[in-house]
């Protein structure tokens, strides 16, 4: 509980230094506000078309009897946006950092600046670093696509879909965001997405204490704009103690 808490105080952290600065705030902001919109245009398209799009993918129940046929694609539609929207919610930061990279960026340095951070990296160009953080997120998104899937086929298990999958969903959402978050600093010391998961699989309970409440926060239309830029100033500070501890 003690890491959990720490963790929790990581992004704590983050909105405290992003709210004394509205314009690292304002930086922060627009790039999660683009994502919002491509990604919320997206799932509103699915939901628009969901009707024909499940019944072109279950022909076979045409021959069933209406109610039955009716109740089987309900459950089907409902899965379909709902693991899409898990899959949104966990992708949202990965688009989001990939948008606005250089913003980011530069939210980062600040708060290693202004928290008395190691400032250092592997001497990399611009063009390299932005190479790498294309690359990772790709895999991040990878990762995340691989991860709604499971959680969609769990979905229609009898009792653990309705019960565990919403818990487990949330703690993979948790997951995918802490590494997203922590990218930033892994990525200037010409770390990977490998050296992430190992990284904070060592610290599980501080990253699940940062990564759960990001991820909730991030399911509320708006407040996004504030947790993306707050959660890039804990995520800084989660990684550097990872790598501290990593080092030490």
């Amino acid at each position: 509980m003690k890491n959990f808490l720490a963790g929790a105080r990581t992004l704590g952290t983050g909105f405290g230094l992003i709210l004394r600065s509205p314009r690292l705030l304002l930086i922060g902001a627009i790039p999660a506000l683009l994502s919002a919109v491509l990604l919320l245009g997206a799932l509103g398209s699915l939901l628009y078309f969901s009707g024909d799009l499940v019944a072109a993918v279950t022909p076979f129940a045409d021959g069933w009897s209406d109610w039955l046929r009716q109740a089987f694609r309900l459950i089907v539609g409902v899965a379909l946006v709902g693991a899409a929207a898990l899959l949104a919610s966990v992708s949202f930061i990965a688009l989001t950092l990939l948008i606005g990279g250089p913003f980011y960026e530069h939210i980062a340095e600040q708060a290693e600046q202004r928290l008395g951070l190691d400032t250092s990296d592997d001497g990399a160009g611009v063009a390299r670093q932005i190479g790498r953080g294309v690359r990772d997120a790709l895999k991040l998104v990878l990762i995340a696509v691989v991860g709604a899937l499971v959680l969609f086929a769990l979905g229609f298990v009898p009792v653990l879909g309705q019960t565990a999958v919403p818990v487990l969903g949330a703690v993979f959402g948790a997951w995918v965001v802490a590494l997203e978050m922590v990218g930033l600093v892994f990525q200037r010391r010409g770390l990977d997405v490998r050296d992430r998961r190992r990284a904070l699989a060592g610290n599980k309970a501080s990253t699940l204490g940062f990564g759960l409440p990001t991820y909730l926060l991030c399911l509320i239309p708006v407040a996004q704009l504030v947790v993306i830029p707050a959660a890039v100033v804990g995520g800084t500070l989660l990684a550097h103690r990872c790598l501290d501890e990593k080092t030490s």
